[in-house]
């Protein structure tokens, strides 16, 4: 993996199917480490926090991916900063904005993109700003739309891709904002903690690729769900997308504790069910694990730490034994996701590169948005 001269780090120019996804996926340690290194600079995040300070309602807005990030960090936000915050996809903003907003001269709107291109997340901006909500812009581009016209932007330039589907940036915006809500409160000590993690994870990184490898190669699914809680259900979200998106499987998310209301009809011993076990909810997480492997489902733990009961019901234990607060170690709990679907969409003879339907950007033409998205490259 090289690093080219403004900090992006990618395979070399030729490459196989899967490799610009592995190298991205591959490379997220240290392009957090990049990503965090920028934002050191207290009078940079002072700048971008400043006109957003008077807010006591945040509303986290985007599309696929995007929105995902916006559930976990809208989750860590509240928990961190002490401030009301919820997760919005751009969408519901564009058609049913009167749900949404209530007292736009409290709310400020973090609308997340990639590419800061995306159709709906810079027309859900415009609406916002329109009615006089305060807008931070988090992109890993260099002057996009979506920057242009908010109000302040936060630009993580190291994390943009090449492949398709987003991996890296969706991580790096979330560490991103996580660490802008850290600099807001005062809280160093979360700070540094984020600051360590790249050194943390890059082995435990490597553990998990190769445990993933391994056991796709040994096994085969109809369908995937992935379970998660509190800030853990966005990650359960975007690691159900992974899987959709690289390897063209079905994959569902639910509310670890929802799964047992109903949707644990559909296990079999050839589904799937990955379990993101939080701390704070450990024995009552553990105990749907134990009850859907009862039934017969093919289970995958991924746990900061694993006990004898959790490593009994799963038939894969993904274990992340970092020494920081819960809050801090979120985003390496998307590598087994990523990982999954990128060897399984191998394993199926695809490219997870390039995802069939799916291109790198959605955008809409102007004149008419319902015609189909087309290829914007950036």
């Amino acid at each position: 993996m090289s690093e080219d001269k403004d900090g992006r780090f990618g395979p070399p120019t030729k490459a196989g199917p899967g490799d610009h996804s592995l190298e991205e996926i591959l490379s997220q340690p240290r392009c957090w480490g990049s990503c965090l290194k920028e934002l050191e600079d207290s009078r940079l995040l002072n700048e971008i926090w400043k006109p957003l300070a008077r807010a006591t309602e945040w509303l986290f807005v985007g599309c696929g991916s995007s929105y995902y990030v916006g559930l976990a960090a809208a989750a860590t936000w509240t928990t961190i900063t002490g401030r009301r915050a919820r997760a919005i996809p751009a969408s519901e903003i564009l058609l049913f904005p009167e749900l949404i907003m209530t007292r736009a001269e409290q709310t400020a709107g973090v609308v997340i993109s990639r590419s800061g291109r995306t159709s709906e997340a810079v027309e859900a901006a415009q609406l916002l700003e329109a009615r006089g909500v305060r807008t931070l812009a988090v992109t890993c581009a260099d002057g996009p739309p979506l920057a242009r016209m908010a109000t302040s932007t936060l630009s993580l330039l190291s994390a943009d891709e090449e492949s398709t589907v987003m991996t890296r940036s969706f991580s790096s915006m979330l560490l991103g904002l996580q660490y802008l809500a850290g600099s807001v409160v005062g809280n160093h000590a979360l700070m540094e903690n984020l600051r360590r993690l790249p050194e943390l994870t890059e082995n435990i990184l490597k553990k998990v690729q190769s445990a993933v490898s391994d056991f796709v190669k040994q096994r085969r699914f109809d369908d995937y769900i992935c379970l998660g809680q509190g800030p853990f259900y966005g990650l359960a979200s975007e690691s159900a997308l992974k899987i959709t998106e690289m390897s063209v499987s079905y994959a569902q998310c639910f509310h670890t504790l929802e799964f047992r209301h109903g949707p644990k009809s559909v296990i079999s011993p050839q589904t799937l069910v990955i379990f993101l076990l939080s701390e704070t909810g450990y024995a009552r997480e553990r105990g749907v694990l134990e009850e859907i492997k009862s039934l017969g489902a093919t289970t995958l733990a991924v746990a900061n730490r694993a006990d004898e009961r959790t490593s009994r019901a799963s038939d894969l234990v993904i274990e992340l034994p970092l020494e920081i607060p819960e809050i801090v170690r979120l985003a390496p709990y998307v590598f087994a996701g990523q990982l999954l679907g990128l060897y399984t969409g191998l394993k199926k003879g695809l490219d997870p590169d390039h995802p069939r339907h799916l291109n790198r950007v959605v955008m809409l033409d102007e004149k008419d948005p319902t015609q189909e998205p087309r290829h914007a490259a950036l």
